[in-house]
């Protein structure tokens, strides 16, 4: 085969008018492979993306087989160049593939690298590179007068859909950046050469044109002609793990840059609507309706005048700042002054719903998952309970089965650090059959649910392992007796029979009094409630009454000779 012609299309990640002039530039090129940037062993994966079921927000997620902790996410949304990359590709019939270093060569733990950008490199780059390297789009935005690399690349690339000039632009301002540029961070140099060696690779593999679709700042340097066997040398040695992938949900919030994540935008929600408004008239004019409808819905009367004053003070704001079009900023200060009598705190009613958004994605049910993600969906299914990525409250009824189910899920979920739910008035709400839950779905909980694989592979069983695990490492009895408290709860009876022995083992031992009456308030809790669990509690009710006794021998002798201080401990109030 011949060597095939490769176009370079430099793209802000999760940028919608990168989208935009993304897919026509392929429907004009119409390639016969699409390379994107990304860890080069997830491409088998890549092709799901375009699954009907698949529904954006959603995550690539990698964890090294032996280390699950140190998991890396590409977060893919339905404004991502990437994402709308790959749809053109699987619906035109186009190979698709990652390119850039495989995830199994990512092996320094997250701590250490910080969270991974939609590309899969580090949010946090060596110190010492020059400034214009750390953040080449704030430079040239600098350069061309803009205080900030966000507003610069929104005026000049996601509101100017010209996908020709605008690609030949964007590589022609990154070659002048990188001109003279001294070496790179180590990591960053070896990232170039696999993506230039991948091709390579497929230059020779396909008759057609290419295209690859990376970061705008790599372009200059995958265009560059470079001996192949430099980029081999550089990746000789190349540490490798054993990766497991999968596709995990993500929410909308996620992919802003206030929640740190390095290539997130700063209004997820904006770049929503401009994606899905396109073509359909003017965006402006739309965001501002639907502000109005969210502040209908909260009760607030918003006159059709005000409208129109917003939108036409939005329109003088984006003149007054040389801006082509009102971005949301102007929309938004538009906004208080014409919508909210200029009361800016009445905005942040509707900040968040409107700029970052509620979505929470999905993905098909036969995607390969780990065990822990699998059944936690079928938990899910089987509660009715749909992960949301804003606050909502819910009340279960422990004396029906969909509500001990739902309870004993989140109790579950909690030991094992995804608290999906908190508890409202945990200390109270154990005296009724009713449990009080905010429930608020985090992406971050998935990286927690891979963690705690080493525990088990469901969700029942894991929980157990963590739970006995933490037992075994109590050093109190008040400690423990939380615990088995915790294991009743959640009805993990593994847990609790080893919880309750060693609670028994550790009561013989002991004999401090404050650490024997602190234990004796989370056993009552279950013994007093443990109708509505349907709790055993013979064995504990002897173990409960044993602590009282010695309790209350031992406190005579503990409330003697006490100073100021130390007497201060026996009177403390329960929680």
């Amino acid at each position: 085969m011949g060597l095939s012609d490769v176009s370079y299309f430099g793209i802000r990640h999760h940028g919608p008018g990168s989208a935009d002039s993304l897919v026509q530039a392929l429907q004009e090129l119409k390639p016969v492979a699409v390379l994107i940037e990304g860890p080069a062993d997830a491409s088998p994966l890549l092709p799901l993306l375009a699954r009907p079921e698949m529904q954006p927000p959603v995550a690539l997620l990698c964890y090294p087989e032996d280390d699950p902790a140190s998991t890396s996410f590409w977060p893919f949304a339905e404004f991502s160049p990437e994402y709308q990359a790959t749809l053109w590709a699987v619906t035109n019939n186009a190979a698709v593939r990652f390119i850039d270093l495989p995830s199994s060569a990512r092996t320094a733990p997250i701590e250490a690298v910080g969270e991974t950008e939609s590309d899969g490199t580090e949010a946090n780059v060596e110190a010492d590179l020059a400034p214009h390297l750390r953040d080449p789009i704030g430079t040239l935005a600098q350069a061309a007068g803009y205080e900030d690399g966000e507003s610069w690349w929104s005026d000049i690339i996601e509101q100017n859909p010209q996908p020709g000039p605008i690609f030949a632009a964007i590589a022609d301002a990154m070659t002048t950046l990188r001109d003279g540029e001294g070496p790179l961070a180590a990591f960053e140099a070896k990232r170039e050469a696999h993506m230039r060696l991948e091709i390579a690779a497929a230059r020779k593999e396909f008759d057609g044109p290419i295209a690859i679709v990376c970061g705008a700042f790599h372009v200059p340097a995958l265009q560059a002609t470079r001996p192949l066997k430099e980029d081999q040398a550089l990746l000789k040695g190349l540490a490798r793990r054993k990766s497991m992938m999968t596709w995990a949900p993500w929410t909308g919030p996620r992919l802003a840059l206030g929640f740190g994540y390095g290539a997130g935008v700063v209004a997820p929600g904006w770049c929503k609507h401009l994606w899905q408004t396109r073509g359909q008239g003017d965006a402006s004019v739309l965001w501002l309706a639907k502000i109005a409808a969210v502040l209908r819905a909260k009760g607030h009367m918003v006159s059709t005048a005000s409208l129109i004053e917003a939108e036409r003070l939005a329109r003088t704001l984006a003149v007054i700042r040389e801006r082509p079009k009102p971005g949301f900023e102007e929309l938004r200060d538009a906004a208080i002054a014409a919508l909210f009598n200029g009361e800016a705190l009445l905005w942040a009613l509707v900040e968040a719903e409107l700029l970052l958004g509620a979505d929470v994605g999905e993905i098909p049910p036969d995607t390969p998952l780990a065990p822990l993600i699998e059944d936690l969906q079928r938990n899910q299914k089987a509660a009715r309970l749909k992960p949301e990525a804003l606050e909502r409250e819910l009340s279960v009824d422990l004396r029906s089965e969909s509500g001990l189910f739902r309870s004993t899920l989140l109790h579950r979920l909690s030991v094992l650090g995804v608290h999906w739910g908190k508890l409202i008035d945990s200390g109270r709400s154990r005296g009724t059959f009713r449990e009080r839950w905010t429930l608020s779905w985090e992406p971050e909980y998935a990286v927690r649910l891979v963690e705690n694989l080493v525990y088990g592979p469901t969700i029942e069983k894991a929980a157990n392992g963590r739970l006995i695990q933490m037992i075994g490492a109590a050093t109190s009895l008040d400690a423990m007796a939380a615990l088995v408290q915790g294991a009743i709860t959640a009805n993990l009876s593994e847990a609790s029979i080893a919880g309750l022995a060693a609670l028994e083992e550790r009561a013989a031992r002991s004999s401090e009094c404050l650490e024997i009456l602190t234990s004796v308030p989370p056993l009552a809790d279950i013994i007093r409630y443990g109708e509505a669990r349907k709790t055993e509690t013979a064995r504990l009710s002897g173990l409960l009454e044993r602590l009282i006794v010695e309790g209350g021998i031992a406190l005579a002798y503990a409330a003697r000779d006490l100073d100021a201080q130390a007497s201060t401990a026996p009177r403390r109030p329960s929680s």
